[in-house]
């Protein structure tokens, strides 16, 4: 069921800004849906981590398992990762619509949104004769989908960042947004982290500089975000040309979040952990 806009307008602004000197954080993970590695390696990020919140890809391969896991632990805030991309070489993920001018010969959603450097022609939706009410059509399938099975979710996230295609198309996806009752993270102000650590260190590593960074953290409102995941056989397969460590890479964020130091440099700082519900809570 949607929201009236007027009703998401309302609790967006009764958000609070942080009190004097408080710090808060969003421990955002992303792509459930994708994988069972990713499912499996979120879920244990927030049973026995920091994480607060996760955002899942509707047109995923493991999608309804993700939808299944996310009503079992209806503590973790949940966010619909709207996706008209496909990145793997050895998994990929098509439209829920007959969508002609957003998928590649195969059928797929392109892998990128813009032309990698080096990269063959013709891999990006950049690159294709795209139709904006193709991916209308599109989005609010997922939309639709996401309502079905995962009605709890708070918040809209695009993934690799697709609404970079064009002004009409970013527009486009705010205004779906709004309709189904969704809050976009970049209206409520939040700071990220930024860059932290490299994708080859290892857990404990990422920890401390995890907890290096917090140490530092100013008062306001923090978001960290990156993706976890288990490391095996399925998680080994995924990858591409210039990011074929992954499992490894997305494990090791699942270890950093659960590490005991950085849940002591939280404590310690008197750092809140939050989610987009929490947020907009009247």
């Amino acid at each position: 069921m949607r929201l009236p806009i007027l009703a998401l307008a309302l609790a967006t602004l009764l958000i609070q800004p942080p009190a004097p000197g408080e710090i808060r954080l969003i421990v955002k993970g992303d792509d459930m849906g994708a994988a069972h590695g990713i499912n499996a390696g979120t879920i244990d990020a927030y049973r026995a981590g920091i994480l607060t919140t996760a955002n899942v890809l509707v047109p995923g391969p493991w999608f309804l398992e993700a939808a299944r896991m996310l009503r079992e632990n209806p503590g973790l805030d949940v966010g619909v990762h709207l996706a008209i991309t496909s990145e793997w070489d050895n998994v990929k993920w098509r439209p829920l619509t007959h969508a002609t001018s957003i998928v590649d010969s195969d059928g797929y959603f392109f892998p990128t949104v813009t032309a990698r450097p080096g990269a063959a022609s013709k891999r990006s939706i950049k690159e294709a004769d795209w139709k904006l009410d193709e991916i209308e059509r599109e989005l609010r399938a997922q939309l639709d989908a996401a309502k079905k099975h995962l009605p709890q979710a708070t918040y809209s996230w695009y993934h690799m960042g697709f609404t970079s295609l064009a002004p009409e198309v970013r527009d486009l996806a705010a205004r779906l947004s709004k309709e189904y009752g969704l809050v976009q993270p970049m209206d409520l102000g939040i700071q990220s982290l930024g860059r932290i650590y490299d994708s080859t260190d290892s857990g404990a590593v990422k920890a401390e500089k995890l907890v290096a960074r917090l140490e530092r953290l100013e008062p306001g409102l923090w978001l960290q975000i990156d993706h976890g995941s288990t490391n095996d056989p399925e998680m080994q397969a995924v990858g591409h040309a210039g990011y074929e460590n992954v499992a490894a890479d997305r494990s090791a964020n699942v270890e950093m979040w659960k590490s005991p130091n950085v849940r002591e440099a939280i404590k310690r700082r008197g750092i809140k952990l939050t989610n987009y519900r929490d947020l907009i809570k009247k």
